[in-house]
C-alpha cells in the first residue's frame, strides 16, 4: 500500500472542499463553545449559591486583571484583523497580526499567573475563603480554555508561515481562532466583573436568603 498517497491531500483523486472543511469546522466550534457556555453558567450559578452562605468573604482582586483583560482584548482584536488581513491577500501583515494574538493570550496566562501570585501572597489560598476558592477555580477553567485556544492558533500559525501557505484557508482558519478568541474574551469579562461585584450581599438578594 501506497502510504504516503493516503497522506496527501485529494487521496483518491479528488481534492478535499475548502468550503465543506470551514463549514463542519464551523459548526464543531459553535458546539463548542456551546458546552463551554454551560459549564461555565454551572460554575457561575455554583459561585453565585456559595456566596450566599454566611462563611463567605468578598476578596480584592489584584491590579493584574485589568491588564490581563486588556491583553485577552487585545489579542482577539489582533486575530480579527488578521483575519481580514488574510481575506485581503495580505500575507506579511496576516502573519504580524496573527503572532501579535497569539503572544498576547500567552501574556494572558501569565499575567493571570501574576494575579495568583499576588492573591497567594496575600494569604488568600484556594482552600480557605469561598471567595478565593472559586477565584483559583474559575481562573484555571478559563485559562485551561485560553491554552487549548493556543494549541489551535499554535496549528494554524504553522500554515502561515508554511512556504506554500493558502490566504483562502488561512483566512477561515483564523477566523475561527478569532471567534473563539471573542467567546474567551466575553466569559472573562463576565468572570472578572462577577468576581469583583458580586458581594455576599448581593449573592443573597439572589437567591433570595437576603
Amino acid at each position: 500500500m501506497n502510504t504516503s498517497a493516503a497522506l496527501r491531500p485529494g487521496y483518491g483523486g479528488r481534492r478535499p472542499d475548502p468550503h465543506a472543511a470551514a463549514l463542519s469546522a464551523s459548526i464543531g466550534l459553535w458546539v463548542f463553545m456551546g458546552v463551554a457556555t454551560v459549564l461555565f453558567a454551572l460554575f457561575v450559578t455554583a459561585y453565585v449559591m456559595r456566596m450566599s452562605g454566611e462563611d463567605a468573604v468578598a476578596i480584592a482582586l489584584p491590579w493584574q486583571l485589568g491588564l490581563s483583560t486588556a491583553l485577552l482584548a487585545g489579542g482577539s482584536a489582533a486575530l480579527q484583523a488578521s483575519a481580514r488581513a488574510a481575506r485581503g491577500v495580505a500575507m506579511r501583515r496576516t502573519r504580524k497580526l496573527l503572532l501579535a494574538g497569539g503572544l498576547c493570550a500567552l501574556a494572558f496566562l501569565l499575567v493571570q499567573l501574576w494575579a495568583w501570585s499576588a492573591l497567594l501572597s496575600a494569604q488568600v489560598m484556594p482552600a480557605g475563603n469561598p471567595g478565593g476558592s472559586f477565584f483559583y477555580l474559575l481562573t484555571a477553567v478559563h485559562g485551561l480554555h485560553v491554552a487549548g485556544g493556543l494549541a489551535a492558533w499554535a496549528w494554524t500559525a504553522r500554515a502561515a508561515w508554511h512556504p506554500a501557505a493558502d490566504l483562502v484557508g488561512l483566512g477561515w482558519r483564523i477566523g475561527l481562532c478569532a471567534r473563539y478568541w471573542h467567546f474567551l474574551l466575553a466569559v472573562w469579562v463576565l468572570l472578572f466583573a462577577m468576581l469583583g461585584w458580586l458581594t455576599p450581599e448581593v449573592a443573597r438578594f439572589i437567591c433570595g436568603t437576603a
